[in-house]
């Protein structure tokens, strides 16, 4: 570890082309495994040891044993929040005569970002809520509840106060890496999420963080943010 600079010892890690795939990856909130995160990777059980070894070292990775497999997942949010943050710096905007894939359109449109929602969806409702009161851009990187907030999301069953009591952070800007603006992350974005997903409101596709909205959904984003999706 790099006392002087430990930044520089957080970005040799996650500098290295395997070692980013296998943290991108666990950005779905899902253990893996070592032997998923070695395919996810493209290299050899024995090196994505070596390399998921010096991510827990490192402090970004946790593990977990389960019989004689090993469970991986990212140690918590200020890491999900770096690597987003990475993610739009890192990545140029993508120019209107590029053709996408379906994958990274969906991708694009709506996806977790670990324990809440992210992409044009989850940019365009964290925009609504600024908008209708509900939640209200503070200094630095949190957000607080706006006039409105407390009955809004409790008429989703989401208990504002029993939430800004934990050890977490209440609400946070996440910096969307494909929108380039802020998403609602933190204790409160993850419980949004969580409803949104127990609601019917989202799906989750099949091996990817992609989501889908569903007819429901649909219905449910016009009626409260007047979203067309």
């Amino acid at each position: 570890m790099n006392l002087t600079h430990p930044i520089a010892s957080v970005g040799e890690l996650v500098g290295d082309p395997s070692r980013a795939a296998m943290l991108i990856a666990l950005l779905g909130a899902t253990d893996l495994s070592a032997g998923d995160l070695a395919r996810a990777a493209g290299t050899s059980p024995q090196s994505a040891s070596a390399h998921l070894s010096k991510l827990v070292d490192g402090g970004l990775l946790k593990a977990r044993s389960e019989g004689r497999n090993r469970y991986y997942r990212i140690s918590n949010p200020e890491v999900v929040h770096a690597l987003e943050a990475l993610g739009a710096i890192s990545t140029p905007p993508a120019r209107s005569d590029v053709v996408r894939s379906h994958a990274d359109l969906d991708l694009c449109r709506a996806r977790s970002c670990y324990d809440h929602l992210a992409g044009q969806l989850g940019v365009a409702i964290t925009e609504k809520l600024e908008k209708l009161k509900v939640i209200h851009a503070g200094s630095g990187r949190d957000y607080s509840i706006g006039s409105r907030g407390a009955k809004w999301f409790a008429d989703l069953e989401i208990d504002v106060g029993a939430l800004q009591s934990t050890r977490r952070r209440f609400a946070r800007r996440c910096l969307d890496w494909t929108e380039r603006k802020p998403h609602l992350a933190g204790a409160l974005g993850a419980a949004l999420f969580d409803r949104m997903l127990a609601s019917g409101w989202l799906a989750r596709r099949r091996d990817t963080r992609a989501l889908r909205v569903t007819g429901r959904g649909a219905e449910e984003l016009k009626n409260r943010f007047g979203l067309m999706v």
